[in-house]
């Protein structure tokens, strides 16, 4: 398995925004194609106004497709046009997981894609 995060910077003040579309039309898009969702979190000490979000594969080839997948959805297209603007920055990295991790092995029980 692979970690992906990723850290988009946002203007000051947008992230109840941000989440909050995301929360209402992003989630329901992102989600059952991408499937393994770790976790969602906002920044509160640190780097401000930041949203962080992970992802798990099985590996680099799984999320090439399944993010090419997101990327071609028409619906996923729509909604981008309204958070786009409300970003500065995005980074993005591979976490490879201890093998001691929950995320270190493949448990189809964390894959919220196939259970749709």
């Amino acid at each position: 398995m692979i970690i992906e995060q990723r850290t988009y910077s946002l203007q000051i003040g947008a992230v109840p925004e941000y989440l909050r579309l995301y929360e209402e039309e992003g989630l329901a898009i992102q989600r059952p194609i991408l499937g393994r969702m770790v976790g969602y979190f906002s920044t509160e000490i640190g780097a401000l106004h930041q949203i962080v979000h992970m992802w798990a594969y099985k590996d680099m080839n799984e999320r090439t497709e399944r993010r090419a997948r997101l990327t071609a959805d028409p619906r996923w297209k729509e909604y981008v046009k309204k958070t786009r603007p409300l970003q500065i920055s995005q980074e993005n990295k591979i976490l490879i997981p201890a093998p001691f991790s929950p995320w270190a092995t493949d448990d189809p029980s964390l894959d919220l894609a196939a259970q749709t």
